[in-house]
């Protein structure tokens, strides 16, 4: 039995063939979730309009039917080709999809199906498309900064906490962060003569603060940080976006920086 600490998903859990229904819908709901974030983000990046219009091939503009728009399977059926002209469909759609669906998977399981789960699942979307977008242009949107924060606002009185306590520990978390981000940066910046972190960056630790307040914000720093030195060594690239790795740290330390947090706190008591 998974505990999820939920009274009513736990019951779910209780059968196991209604357990993996409800573990297979959210997976699936990931990836399709996965797939239109892409398209977003795709969009944002070349300029196109993210309201209207059809999904197209990138390489022959050809518009896309619904077999070439099922999540993770078309790709594998096309055998990563477009259907109409041939030319290779990068794999970054399906890993995003797969990557997704794991992650509404992680959130569903730690949190259970409540509020909370719906506030991270939200902001894992819009992590997403910013990640994306950063990947490609080195830009976070400030619109995806305003959707992250219109998220916890909105959730404010509907998740486990109290609003007078989210609102405090959410104000230092992000205002401390950001603002010591901010001065570590400019110093760098003044010493060095080279840019270390975009406005988009101190922005979207300002939201990492804003979710997971002072202590486990500080950790998500951290985090980040050896996720970025990670991609450094692994990709062998001297400047890399900072977006993803801000997103990463986030959302780890949403699901479990709070115990380790507790758990370094009584080895000093």
């Amino acid at each position: 039995m998974i505990n999820t600490g939920s009274f009513a998903t736990d019951l779910i859990f209780e059968n196991a063939g209604i357990a993996a229904y409800v573990l297979i819908i959210t997976f699936v709901l990931g990836t399709v979730f996965g797939s239109f974030i892409n398209c977003l983000a795709w969009r944002v990046v070349h300029h196109e309009s993210i309201v209207s219009g059809r999904s197209h091939c990138a390489t022959c503009d050809h518009p896309l039917s619904a077999l070439d728009l099922v999540p993770v399977f078309s790709y594998i059926f096309l055998k990563g080709r477009c259907r109409y002209c041939h030319e290779n469909i990068s794999p970054r759609y399906m890993i995003t999809e797969l990557i997704m669906g794991s992650t509404f998977l992680v959130i569903m399981l730690r949190y259970g199906i409540c509020f909370d789960m719906a506030r991270y699942l939200a902001l894992a979307c819009v992590l997403l498309a910013l990640s994306l977008v950063d990947l490609d242009t080195y830009e976070i949107p400030n619109g995806s900064i305003a959707a992250a924060v219109i998220i916890w606002a909105v959730t404010v009185p509907l998740v486990h906490d109290t609003w007078q306590n989210q609102l405090i520990q959410g104000a230092i978390g992000a205002f401390a962060i950001a603002g010591g981000m901010l001065l570590i940066s400019l110093i760098f910046d003044k010493v060095s003569g080279k840019e270390s972190l975009g406005g988009g960056d101190i922005k979207l630790f300002f939201v990492a603060g804003l979710y997971l307040g002072g202590l486990c914000g500080f950790l998500s720093v951290i985090v980040s940080c050896v996720i970025g030195l990670l991609f450094v060594v692994l990709l062998k690239k001297q400047k890399i976006p900072f977006g993803p790795s801000i997103s990463i740290g986030l959302l780890l330390c949403a699901m479990w920086g709070d115990k380790a947090v507790n758990w370094y706190m009584n080895l000093l008591l």
